[in-house]
């Protein structure tokens, strides 16, 4: 426990959950709510802004932003974090980032625009390239 610096005032706080756990969480939240093409790509080793950065569409705006809300909250309540959200009042592309894991929730045109499984594929990913061509 003594691994990691502790600052003044949060020893009682709870050590944020392991990478995989997080990861997890994430696919089981959008599973549960009915999030459609979710795909995961893993970044370790290939970029320094995450581990892995999870993409799903959601039917309508309510939907993303619903998925949204409540990822977010069940990150907070079972691993101690506090994600960042961008993109809720349009609900058109939502960005979760909690720091090991980064979730992209989009409506089914807006995901087709940007695109980002392409963007993010590295070449050596086959899983990326069958999840999205599904």
């Amino acid at each position: 426990m003594t691994e990691r610096p502790e600052e003044p005032g949060t020893e009682s706080a709870p050590l944020p959950a392991a990478v995989e756990d997080l990861h997890r969480l994430v696919l089981q939240s959008l599973d549960d709510d009915q999030a459609q093409e979710v795909i995961s790509i893993p970044l370790a080793g290939k970029s320094n802004i995450a581990d892995h950065m999870v993409i799903a569409s959601g039917r309508s705006t309510r939907q993303v932003a619903s998925m949204a809300v409540k990822l977010a909250d069940k990150i907070k309540q079972q691993c101690g974090r506090s994600p960042r959200i961008e993109g809720l009042p349009a609900a058109d592309w939502v960005l979760i980032d909690a720091d090991d894991v980064i979730v992209h929730l989009f409506r089914p045109e807006v995901r087709n625009f940007y695109n980002l499984e392409r963007m993010w594929a590295f070449g050596d990913d086959a899983d990326v390239g069958a999840a999205a061509g599904g």
